[in-house]
């Protein structure tokens, strides 16, 4: 069923180059490796196709839409088997996935078919207005062009071809170029597949979507700098992000580049939660630091709690608990490499002791747990930096005074965690501020990993965390990132946007 090639505006094609993918088990594939030519090639049609797709009518998008969910969901077993293959990733995990991925593109076409993203506000003309008559101004939402997306390694499926990037911005009335990630190609292939079955069946233009695969870095470079693209969206290292991003700001006409970069994502521990039940968070910290070979962007990275008995018996708990979970397998040989760095990094750390040393064999990992003060942890900002895989560090701070030290001097993150019970309140509160300017998601007594794609969420936060503290990319909120606000003043009604009306 795979061709091998990129789909650029509903033609198969191929190149001169080919690589090879990388399985963590099952057959190898040759695949066509992109180059700056394709590039400019899909975004030129992705331009091209803008003004019909655009004023595509809304109910038409949303069908279209439901229809790339379907065809999604007919090639579930093929998505499976290859992912499967080239991910390492149980079964279970990608057909979750693949629900998640189908209902976003699902709550996207029930999304588009209300008004309220679109924030329509008229103020009326009054031309009797003293000393200055005032115009009518009727301001709505307007897609903004073609977008750019980057496939992510840890999410074949959620955050890659037909991911959120791409359903919100075909929400939004935008083409899209994407930039398949070279860990998982066949499974991108299966999903562009579905995409032009829905492109033909809803007779959509055939620019509106196209997928460039593998190539070196100046493919993504020539992507993000193409003067038809208007905004990009990206998950991904903070390395590879802020280099793109610099190209994104750099160009004769900077544009928005919404990349999620990465975060440690700290629960702090509140005394009286700590006493009560620590060995429950211990447990429960365990199974989402781990989940997924600790391969997610919410993975819950740094523990903070009082250096105390209470705190002894969590780290007890949760060396136990880590302790029994299995070798797992790495998206990719690189991920596992710098997982092994990673470590390296950590153990090397002043202060840093180990409490659980297992071993990260090829793409095959187990988890690591260490600990340190908080006063050795202050001193290293280095201790503060992601490690994307399995490996928690908790933080001793000696009083509450060096918990809140230790939440000041956080990066932006994603996420932030209290754990607190009735009694911790007070120190709860004089945390919050700290907090909220810290993360774009702030939780109590749960674990960040599972991100609820709802209205209410934001997945995003203060750099590094992403490069935009505006933006969320996933929630309906996300479709905001591919759209701008137009102004029309004494417009007659003939020439406002469809939307205007409807």
């Amino acid at each position: 069923m795979l061709t091998g090639k990129h789909l650029i505006a509903g033609e198969w094609v191929g190149s001169a180059q080919t690589f090879q993918s990388s399985p963590a088990h099952g057959p190898s594939h040759s695949f066509a490796t992109g180059t700056p030519a394709h590039v400019k090639t899909a975004c030129a049609a992705a331009e091209a196709a803008f003004a019909d797709y655009s004023a595509v009518p809304r109910a038409r998008r949303a069908a279209f839409l439901n229809r790339i969910a379907d065809e999604i969901e007919a090639r579930g077993a093929e998505i499976t088997e290859i992912g499967t293959q080239e991910t390492g990733l149980p079964a279970a995990r990608l057909e979750g996935e693949r629900g998640r991925t189908t209902m976003q593109l699902r709550l996207f076409a029930s999304h588009i078919l209300k008004d309220g993203w679109l924030d329509r506000r008229h103020d009326p003309a009054l031309p009797d207005r003293q000393p200055l008559p005032r115009p009518d101004l009727k301001m709505i939402q307007r897609p903004i062009g073609p977008v750019a997306v980057f496939g992510a390694s840890n999410f074949p499926l959620a955050f890659s071809v037909a991911g959120g990037d791409t359903a919100s911005a075909l929400a939004a009335g935008c083409p899209v170029v994407v930039k398949g990630h070279s860990a998982h190609p066949g499974t991108g292939e299966i999903v562009a597949q579905a995409i032009l079955a829905a492109v033909l069946g809803c007779d959509m233009p055939r620019g509106v979507f196209s997928l460039v695969q593998g190539g070196k870095r100046d493919v993504g470079e020539a992507l993000v700098q193409h003067p038809f693209i208007k905004a990009v969206g990206f998950t991904g290292s903070l390395a590879g992000g802020r280099a793109l991003f610099n190209l994104c700001a750099a160009r004769p006409e900077p544009i928005p580049f919404f990349g999620e970069l990465g975060s440690v994502n700290p629960m702090f521990l509140l005394p009286a939660a700590l006493a009560a039940r620590g060995e429950a968070i211990a447990k429960g910290w365990a199974g989402s630091l781990t989940l997924g070979a600790g391969q997610f962007c919410t993975n819950p990275g740094i523990a903070v709690m009082i250096d105390g008995a209470d705190a002894d018996r969590f780290v007890a708990a949760a060396k136990e608990a880590v302790g029994a979970v299995g070798p797992q397998t790495m998206l990719t040989d690189g991920i596992a490499e710098a997982f092994r760095a990673g470590r390296d990094r950590i153990a090397r750390g002043s202060g840093v002791r180990s409490v659980l040393t297992t071993t990260c064999d090829q793409r095959n990992a187990t988890p690591y747990l260490f600990e340190v003060s908080g006063a050795d942890w202050l001193a290293d900002h280095a201790l503060a930096e992601e490690v994307f895989g399995p490996l928690g560090l908790i933080v001793r701070v000696r009083h509450a005074s060096e918990m809140q030290a230790v939440a000041r001097s956080l990066q932006g993150q994603l996420t932030c965690t209290l754990h607190l019970d009735d009694a911790d309140l007070d120190l709860a509160r004089t945390l919050m501020p700290v907090l909220e300017r810290k993360a774009g998601r702030v939780l109590a007594n749960g674990f960040p990993t599972g991100v609820e794609v709802v209205d209410a969420q934001v997945h995003g936060g203060p750099y590094p965390a992403s490069t935009n503290f505006g933006a969320t990319s996933v929630g309906t909120l996300s479709i905001r990132r591919w759209l701008r606000p137009v102004a029309y003043q004494n417009m007659p009604d003939a020439l406002l946007p469809q939307d205007w009306a409807n």
